[in-house]
């Protein structure tokens, strides 16, 4: 039986099995070993619906403004086309701060569109968590559509575009 290539690795030269890349931290059976493997986790995890994974990953005092519905609503309601990680800053295994810029490409109302975000992480008792995203300075946010004041923020986090990146 053929597995299923992770979707975090679709454009990748060299795809890898979902089973083999994402889906054990996705699942909750291992924790992502550096800030670039939570946010292709994290990637993944709207990519096949697992709306828990995303709010747990997300660094516990920036919980408070999620909005669970958003988030069902955008991992369902997309078709996620693949991941380009851009550049990392640290976040590696013996880090415990990290920055990942990437640019996530999905197809909404079909509409293909891009999110492009230097997300920051932080690593605490062996567990990374995303902090927080902002769009990359010097750098256009590259986008289909505008994003109203009260829908879901493009950067993942789960709140409001108004609350987040909008703010």
């Amino acid at each position: 039986m053929e597995q299923k290539t992770c979707p975090c690795r679709k454009t990748a030269e060299t795809p890898l099995p979902y089973a083999a890349c994402c889906q054990p931290y996705v699942e909750g059976k291992a924790q992502a070993p550096t800030a670039e493997a939570l946010m292709r986790s994290r990637y993944s995890a709207f990519a096949v619906g697992n709306i828990d994974y995303l709010i747990e990953s997300v660094a516990p005092e920036q919980r408070h403004d999620i909005d669970r519905g958003s988030l069902v609503a955008w991992s369902k309601d997309s078709t996620w086309d693949g991941l380009e990680i851009v550049d990392t800053v640290d976040g590696k295994e013996g880090d415990t701060t990290g920055i990942v810029e990437f640019i996530a490409h999905f197809t909404r109302e079909r509409k293909r569109e891009a999110h492009h975000e230097r997300s920051t992480f932080r690593k605490e008792n062996g567990r990374w968590f995303f902090v927080e995203g902002a769009k990359p300075k010097g750098k256009p946010m590259i986008k289909a559509q505008d994003v109203g004041r009260n829908d879901p923020c493009p950067c993942g986090s789960g709140k409001k575009f108004k609350k987040c990146c909008g703010a």
